[in-house]
């Protein structure tokens, strides 16, 4: 942050950079920004099987161009921070939403694989701008007793998105078209360039910055988890360590990354110093981060993946219940969060945000075939404490820790764990999920055999129904075995979700003792104001 001056009005109006002429349009691009990013990934994640209909793409298709539209994210993200030190937040806001909406209009347009691989590509590139962006405008241009409450809606967006992003595909779908997954951007983008516009002063290129800039440091870290993420993402369908391609990117991208730390340790003027994050309560905070990212997947991923996987329900059916049981709560949880950071310790709110998710972990490994979406609502709502308290407050506690004159290093590091550690936890546990319903599988078919008494009936019975029903005795009977091995599949499935969910309460529990050894953030204007 050395690149800019603080400037002061009245008490409480301080800034770490220039002030804004309109903080509301401000405050307002940093809300419209954050949702862009958690919409956009989310609708994209939920609506791939229909889109992979809509372009005519293979399932392995499909899942390339899920990993193409994300790994742009990921190399860009860390490095916007410094971009937007250098060239002013306007610069680094404005063309970029504009050139998104355009990108966003075409998609829909294209049917050939290398076109929409292109697209995918530009458009996860633009949108991993826009997260590091607005948070450079919390800092940089908005009072600083703005700050805890446009961090919180920096937080609040991820925990909303998810949710209502079933809810929102599954309108589209309904009621308009999928085309409407990447049309809703040609709307709200440009606003967010308009609101950058009115919100944010003009800013000179920072040539000092420019003459002594880091590229190689930004090209490594970001090429390094770029690939990792590509690893991480094809591991699970390429079988890991089996294939060939991903061993490479694994290889890969920590060389890369091993590179990066060695060249921040020897060029004059790194980009992302290490300094940034020696700090105990700092490193402390990052493996809270990590912790909440594997005990936040029973909401993010373990529920609406029970619903569809097990139950096999489509998202127009689940968006309700999911939307008000997680995603309107918060509207209630996040000023509450906001009022206990103000008034006390951050870590005060970090330990309810995990006790709320060890008790809704623990509500998930008593789940049955039987539950229904809203069966979900008393664990939605702990869930929904959980999210609004957990990475609101740890976000309030890493900036609280950091030194604000290495604010683009931290903000780096930030992106990179919050991105890189949310994709491993994902393909963790999506592998988890595979290997656990095998196993259980297999275990359940040891108690399943052929010439069991109970068997027979069982399949007598089934048979017995469907002859009913007009089926001849042969095809009766091939449709009764049909019929209990998909409920073996069913029971196996359920069994791997409550190991799964079973995993989420170690992650919570592990967040909770790792705040309980955090030291106090020293006094600022993220401190509690008693």
């Amino acid at each position: 942050m050395s690149a800019v001056t603080a400037t002061t009005t009245r008490a409480g109006d301080e800034t770490q950079g220039v002030r804004c002429p309109r903080p509301a349009y401000a405050a307002a691009a940093v809300l419209l920004g954050s949702f862009l990013v958690g919409f956009d990934t989310r609708l994209f994640s939920i609506g791939l099987p229909d889109l992979r209909g809509a372009f005519g793409l293979s399932f392995d298709e499909g899942a390339w161009l899920s990993t193409i539209a994300t790994a742009p994210q990921i190399f860009i993200a860390p490095a916007v921070a410094w971009l937007a030190a250098t060239f002013g937040v306007r610069r680094v806001l404005l063309w970029p939403s504009l050139v998104y909406a355009g990108v966003s209009l075409a998609i829909p347009e294209a049917r050939d694989w290398e076109t929409l691989v292109v697209l995918h590509a530009l458009r996860g590139f633009l949108l991993g701008v826009f997260i590091p962006a607005t948070i450079m405008i919390i800092f940089r241009n908005l009072p600083m007793r703005w700050w805890v409450p446009a961090l919180a809606i920096y937080a609040f967006r991820l925990a909303f998105s998810q949710n209502a992003g079933v809810l929102i595909v599954g309108f589209y779908e309904q009621y308009f078209s999928w085309q409407w997954v990447y049309w809703q951007d040609v709307l709200i983008a440009p606003v967010i360039g308009l609101l950058v516009v009115l919100g944010t002063p003009r800013e000179r290129v920072d040539v000092k910055l420019l003459e002594s800039a880091d590229w190689g440091g930004m090209l490594l870290l970001g090429t390094s988890w770029a690939l990792i993420y590509v690893a991480l993402d094809q591991g699970n369908r390429l079988d890991w360590l089996q294939s060939g391609l991903v061993t490479t990117l694994l290889v890969a991208g920590v060389v890369l990354h091993v590179a990066f730390f060695v060249n921040e340790r020897l060029v004059a003027a790194p980009w992302a110093s290490h300094k940034a994050i020696l700090s105990r309560n700092i490193i402390g905070a990052f493996l809270v981060v990590l912790a909440f990212d594997v005990a936040s997947l029973s909401n993010s991923l373990l529920v609406p993946g029970f619903l569809s996987n097990v139950i096999g329900l489509r998202p127009e059916q689940t968006g309700w219940s999911l939307f008000l049981g997680t995603a309107a709560p918060l509207l209630v949880v996040m000023p509450v969060a906001v009022w206990m950071i103000r008034r006390y310790d951050a870590r005060l709110t970090l330990l309810v945000g995990f006790l709320a998710f060890a008790v809704a972990g623990l509500m998930g490994t008593t789940v049955t075939h039987e539950w229904a979406p809203w069966t979900f609502l008393p664990m939605a709502l702990l869930q929904s404490v959980g999210q609004g308290f957990t990475f609101f407050a740890v976000v309030v506690y890493i900036l609280a820790n950091a030194d604000l004159k290495l604010a683009t290093a931290m903000a780096a590091y930030i992106q990179v764990l919050r991105l890189g550690g949310a994709e491993t936890a994902v393909s963790l546990m999506t592998t988890l999920l595979r290997q656990r319903e095998q196993l259980h599988s297999y275990l359940i078919g040891l108690n399943v055999p052929a010439p069991s008494v109970a068997v027979g009936r069982a399949l007598e019975s089934l048979a017995a129904s469907f002859a009913a029903a007009g089926s001849s005795h042969g095809l009766a009977g091939q449709r009764g075995v049909s019929v209990l091995a998909q409920m073996v599949a069913r029971e196996a499935n359920v069994l791997a979700y409550i190991d799964a969910f079973q995993v989420t309460v170690w992650g919570a529990l592990a967040g909770i003792l790792i705040v309980a050894l955090l030291g106090r953030a020293p006094a600022g204007p993220l401190s509690p104001r008693s």
